[in-house]
């Protein structure tokens, strides 16, 4: 402060009663001063606070040519009558010109005291008179003057800036005293419900408020949740409005100094349709019979819904197309009953979706499902899937051999499903059924007891019957008709030309004159069995002269393949072989005799008086005879080469005796022992050679013509070769034949 109209500066000084020793903190820059001078930039802020916790005293900051600046701070509950000890003011002059009075402004707070100290010198004391608060005014400012005894009086001032300093006078206040909130009841576990708030007035630590539950019912602590610091309400878990509608309690705000207030918390549980209908079953059938007339209860059961409302309304439905029908009883009760006839052939079971549906936005529904069987009643005769049936087997089949099995199916289960077979008597002519066949009464397999002729009879009809087991038992009948197939077991028969019955031989006749393919006669055949097995081929096996004769292959026609020559015998014996077309053929010979006359007469005259070789068999047996000398000189040709070869590398002085092959000419006379074949064999004549080491003899003719109709390999094989024992053998069975001819 400065003293008016001077230029001289005016320290104030700090109070006796502060208990700081400034000047050891701070130095004085000028010593020639009987007081300490301190700078605005000197003080930190952190000494600040030291003087505000530690005093209540008045910090001056001076400075030259400034106004001068006291800072007091006063907490707001000090009491009245406190006295505030202000920095004395200097001035230099003395006597009546030096400092006299101070002044302070007007203030309802503070007053101010004026004091002398023991050598004279005044200083002022400020005095709190009214309680200060915070909350209403939190800084005051007051000017202090100074003035001495001068006329003019010289004056300083100085600014005293007083701080109120918070204390803890304030309770935390709610917003409102109630707190209304509403939760739908599906809400998710966390979501917050609302948020209650309290306000202190108090400044910094003394304005936290802590939020607690005050009185609060078990329920509560288990649905919610409370955030000491935010006053926020959140859900623990979901609430359910069936279970409590409202939720009440109250919220306690505490501060740090321990003042707490109060307010009520309703919280109002919004319903939603978040319960599904439940369905409880009362009764229940599991199994019920197919004869079950319409309107059987099945099933009553229980539906009701959680929810109220419309939310708590339920319908029951069951699925189209069920022979089952849902009727309403008393109250929430339902019947499920039977609204058709059941087949269980049909539909073995049922299973049967009950859907109790509410009236809530949006619906929930609830399904039960009911598993109903369908027992059995033998309301099913067995069943063939054919009215008829037809088998085929073959003849001479084995006895015990299965031919057939018959097959039926009951749509009935357990025993009144079990089907027994068997064959309702009848006869196959005048023998009974059962001694050709039987059946399996289990399996319905029916077996021949013995083997079949498809000559006899070519089918065998059955009625077959299929019983069930039920009570009473059904049954049905099937017919099976057995056709028996033939096999080749039958060989051809000859018909025409017939053997004569009085022991003689037939002879046909051909005239001399025929032209190639005139008709002798036609070998008529037949054959037992049927089809493939009774097509017959006929063939020519042998003749006298080869060549002179075919044999229709089809027809069995014989017929003349070139024209008749004189050389030619007069009697010819053809041996024809008729086969059948079986898989394995079968075949029948027989021989016929032909006669080369015009007529009778001509023939009988012919038989008696053989004539001599024609040139034409004498020039094939001069071939013959030939070709067999040839064959024998090199054969012996060969001989000799391998003697000299043996007799140069051994040196042996003698031949070993060898043996040779002699070629022996046989008169055609040889076969005189049979009376009835000489005198056909005088008739002609043949060159026959014999061989040795061979199990038969094998005797050439010398005509090399073919004497087959068909082709040179039907011919039996023989290639123009014919055994003499099996030419004896037709000599044999042509014996009757030949003696009436001769």
């Amino acid at each position: 402060m400065q003293d008016r109209g001077e230029n001289r500066s005016v320290i104030w000084k700090l109070g006796t009663y502060n208990p700081l020793n400034i000047q050891r903190l701070y130095p004085p820059k000028a010593k020639s001063f009987r007081l300490w001078r301190l700078q605005d930039e000197e003080l930190e802020p952190s000494y600040l606070r030291l003087l505000q916790s530690k005093t209540q005293s008045t910090l001056i900051r001076t400075g030259t040519g400034k106004a001068e600046q006291i800072a007091l701070q006063v907490i707001e509950n000090t009491a009245l009558g406190t006295h505030f000890v202000l920095p004395e003011a200097h001035d230099a002059d003395a006597g009546v010109y030096s400092l006299q009075t101070y002044q302070l402004s007007d203030s309802k707070h503070f007053t101010l005291n004026v004091k002398s100290s023991g050598d004279g010198a005044k200083y002022a004391e400020l005095v709190l008179v009214t309680p200060l608060d915070r909350e209403e005014q939190d800084a005051h400012q007051l000017v202090l003057t100074a003035a001495d005894g001068g006329d003019p009086a010289r004056t300083g001032t100085a600014t005293i800036n007083i701080t109120v300093l918070d204390y803890n006078d304030n309770a935390p206040v709610f917003s409102q005293p109630v707190y209304k909130f509403s939760v739908l009841e599906n809400s998710a576990k966390g979501a917050v419900v609302g948020t209650v708030r309290a306000t202190d007035i108090d400044k910094g630590i003394n304005s936290e408020v802590t939020y607690s539950f005050n009185t609060i019912k078990e329920n509560v602590l288990q649905k919610l949740e409370l955030d000491s610091k935010t006053g926020a309400i959140s859900l623990i878990e979901q609430l359910d409005f069936e279970d409590s509608e409202l939720y009440e309690f109250e919220v306690m705000g505490t501060d740090v100094g321990s003042l707490s207030s109060r307010c009520k918390v309703l919280i109002e549980v919004i319903n939603v349709n978040d319960n599904a209908p439940e369905i409880y079953l009362s009764s229940l059938l599991k199994q019920v019979p197919e004869s079950s007339p319409p309107g059987t209860v099945i099933a009553v059961l229980e539906v009701f819904d959680r929810d109220s409302g419309e939310h708590g309304i339920v319908t029951c439905s069951l699925p189209p197309h069920l022979p089952f029908n849902l009727k309403k009883s008393i109250g929430s009760y339902y019947t499920l009953v039977t609204d058709d006839v059941l087949d269980r052939e049909q539909v073995l079971a049922y299973n049967i979706s009950i859907t109790a549906t509410d009236s809530g936005t949006p619906p929930l529904s609830k399904t039960e499902n009911i598993n109903l069987q369908i027992t059995d009643e033998n309301d099913n005769p067995p069943l063939f899937k054919q009215s008829s049936y037809n088998a085929y087997i073959i003849e001479n089949i084995s006895p015990g051999s299965s031919i057939f099995r018959a097959m039926a199916t009951d749509l009935d289960s357990e025993n009144n499903s079990k089907i027994t077979y068997s064959i309702i008597d009848g006869h196959i002519g005048e023998i009974p059924l059962s001694s050709y066949i039987s059946i399996n009464s289990e399996s319905g397999i029916i077996y021949a007891l013995q083997s079949f002729d498809f000559e006899k009879f070519r089918e065998i009809q059955v009625q077959v019957k299929a019983q069930d087991g039920g009570s009473p038992s059904l049954a049905s009948n099937v017919s099976v008709t057995f056709f028996v197939q033939d096999q080749n077991d039958n060989a051809p028969e000859i018909l025409y030309p017939s053997t004569p019955t009085d022991g003689s031989s037939g002879v046909e006749i051909a005239p001399r004159s025929s032209e190639p393919g005139y008709l002798i006669t036609k070998v008529i055949a037949v054959d037992a069995d049927s089809g493939q097995n009774s097509w017959l081929s006929y063939q020519l096996l042998r003749s006298t002269d080869q060549g002179l004769f075919i044999v229709g292959l089809h027809t069995g026609e014989i017929r003349t393949a070139r024209p008749i020559k004189e050389k030619d015998s007069i009697k010819q014996f053809l041996v024809v072989s008729v086969k059948d077309s079986g898989q394995t053929p079968l075949s029948c010979t027989f021989t016929v005799t032909i006669v080369l006359a015009e007529s009778l007469p001509e023939m009988l005259h012919d038989i008696s008086n053989p004539s001599a070789p024609t040139d034409m068999e004498s020039n094939l047996t001069l071939y013959l005879v030939i070709a067999v000398a040839v064959v024998s000189f090199l054969f012996l040709f060969l001989i000799i080469l391998l003697l000299a070869i043996r007799i140069h590398h051994w040196r042996e002085s003698q031949l070993r005796d060898t043996s040779g092959v002699n070629f022996n000419a046989l008169p055609a006379t040889h076969f005189v022992g049979i009376d009835g074949v000489r005198a056909f064999l005088q008739t002609c004549s043949h060159d026959t050679f014999l061989t040795t080491n061979t199990q038969k003899s094998q005797l050439q003719y010398t005509d090399s013509n073919e004497s087959n109709g068909i082709t040179p390999k039907q011919n039996c094989d023989k290639q123009g070769h014919l055994l003499i024992d099996d030419f004896l053998e037709i000599g044999k069975e042509n014996e009757p034949f030949i003696q009436r001819l001769l």
